[in-house]
């Protein structure tokens, strides 16, 4: 079990229901994309350098999601306007899912948190952590969209940290997979039942 202070953070608890993707597909899934032993290794240095950064990191998201307002209208209320106390405790959790992410063991425990990461992104879980008033769902176009600016925006800072350039391309290729297979999981609540 992972121990935090950060409201809303399920990861590892009794709170979190399991995932409907199998630990079999979820292995397939791997296959697929390609992600490997050095994959994980690659993901686990990126840690150790992005760690620090983390702040930095999110500051460059914030203002992304911030100058598109079609990706702010998520965390805005019915006034339109956004919702700082809800932009600052999903804050938090991405935080953290910045560590989570390169330092994913790929166990059951980080699957089933995937599917509760997606459905609180959809109509069924929207705003239920929090208990705000925003946005009832992002729709699921977005938030595979968020790929591009996600992993992009992390080469400079894996650049910066002082790795070789060898190093950097396997961590970014790392960090595409994991997101990749992270966006795809978080997809299934938004897919019917025996589609996914």
């Amino acid at each position: 079990m992972i121990k935090t202070d950060i409201p809303g953070y399920t990861y590892g608890t009794d709170v979190v229901p399991r995932s409907p993707v199998s630990m079999d597909e979820l292995q397939l899934l791997q296959a697929t994309l390609l992600l490997g032993e050095a994959d994980r290794a690659a993901l686990r240095r990126s840690g150790d350098l992005l760690a620090p950064r983390v702040e930095d990191i999110l500051d460059v998201w914030y203002r992304f999601v911030g100058a598109n307002p079609h990706l702010l209208a998520a965390f805005s209320g019915p006034d339109r306007q956004p919702n700082l106390p809800y932009l600052a405790a999903v804050r938090r959790r991405f935080r953290r899912w910045i560590l989570d992410t390169a330092r994913a063991e790929f166990d059951q425990a980080w699957l089933d948190y995937q599917h509760e990461i997606g459905v609180r992104h959809t109509r069924r879980g929207k705003n239920r952590t929090d208990g705000v008033q925003a946005a009832e769902h992002i729709p699921l176009r977005y938030i595979l969209a968020l790929l591009i600016p996600i992993t992009t925006t992390l080469k400079p800072f894996l650049t910066e940290a002082g790795a070789t350039p060898d190093e950097v391309e396997a961590m970014h290729k790392a960090w595409v997979k994991a997101v990749l297979l992270q966006l795809i999981l978080w997809g299934q609540p938004y897919v019917r039942d025996g589609e996914f």
